[in-house]
């Protein structure tokens, strides 16, 4: 039988070396923050063998928040791909031991070219360390693994404090879920982030009649564009109203005249739900759960009417 003790130890000890961490947020931690900050170039992160794996990671993190980011595998960079770091790069190396060689050999060009260095590192007093603009202390007091070698909780402390550099550059940049979304076009992040106007249905897509248009001609757009309503406009375009297959029923059975002997004024409802065309998808769903409707109207800034976004629209994105 598999030792499920040995597994909840490795789970407790890569658990308290992330902890150990919390305490070391200290001013070296601020000053590398400020060098991102400051970079008016990209963020280059290295590192040999797990520790690459690691920065992958980081790096991929960092170009999904506004932070332009890469990997550059040490190896590589000291075979030709130097070239890529530039005087105003911030280059992250990450070596738990601060003496990698792959690494050392590329402190030279680093300094040569006047580009900034962060370290990420086990033992601050290391050639690494002392080298870097800032090192940041990721030590552990020992690996997961039964015979204390193959990097476990250190990789696990590294990824964490990669996290915490990122998602505090997050904030200091003032990244927001708009910029988020304009980053994740894909998958099911960017269901969730797509705006209405890329969800609504517009042009001659888009069910619409003016305030006087006879009522047979109503039934007739809402038919044929197959929403289940339609938006009435005046003659610049703005929203008055819409009219809904509901708004039909309710005045059929009301008793009153004809509905065919009315126009599209006089059974609309007035002032309905609109929203922007720069709303998010899932901001859309919400409010077309809590108000229980099927459809809301897009409008721009002067009221006119761009498009209709439905509520298959948005169950087809599948956002949740």
């Amino acid at each position: 039988m598999p030792d499920q003790s040995l597994a909840r130890k490795v789970l407790q000890t890569e658990a308290a070396a992330i902890l150990a961490l919390v305490d070391r947020i200290d001013g070296r931690f601020e000053e590398a923050v400020h060098l991102l900050l400051a970079c008016r170039g990209r963020v280059i992160l290295t590192g040999m063998g797990k520790s690459g794996i690691i920065c992958r990671k980081i790096a991929a993190t960092l170009a999904s928040t506004g932070t332009p980011a890469f990997f550059l595998h040490p190896a590589e960079a000291i075979h030709g791909d130097l070239g890529v770091i530039q005087r105003d790069d911030v280059v992250i190396a990450l070596s738990y031991s601060g003496e990698t060689d792959e690494l050392l050999r590329l402190l030279e060009t680093i300094r040569r070219l006047g580009a900034r260095l962060i370290a990420m590192t086990g033992n601050l007093s290391s050639t690494l360390g002392q080298a870097a603009d800032v090192a940041l202390d990721c030590r552990v007091s020992e690996e997961a693994c039964p015979l204390n070698l193959v990097p476990t909780a250190s990789t696990t402390a590294a990824l964490a404090l990669g996290d915490a550099l990122a998602m505090t550059l997050l904030v200091a940049k003032g990244f927001r879920e708009e910029d988020f979304a304009n980053l994740h076009p894909g998958g099911k992040l960017g269901k969730r982030l797509m705006r209405a106007r890329n969800l609504m249905h517009s042009g001659r897509q888009l069910p619409v009649v003016q305030v006087g248009t006879p009522m047979k001609d109503v039934i007739y757009e809402m038919s044929s564009k197959g929403l289940g309503m339609t938006c009435v406009v005046d003659e610049g375009g703005r929203l008055e109203g819409i009219i809904t297959d509901g708004d039909l029923r309710r005045h059929m059975a009301s008793g009153r005249p004809s509905i065919l002997d009315l126009a599209a004024g006089d059974v609309m409802t007035r002032r309905p739900v609109t929203i922007a065309g720069d709303t998010l998808a899932a901001e859309t769903l919400n409010l077309m759960e809590q108000r229980k409707i099927t459809s809301v109207v897009v409008v721009d800034a002067a009221g006119v009417a761009e498009g209709v976004v439905h509520l298959h629209d948005l169950w087809h994105t599948e956002l949740f």
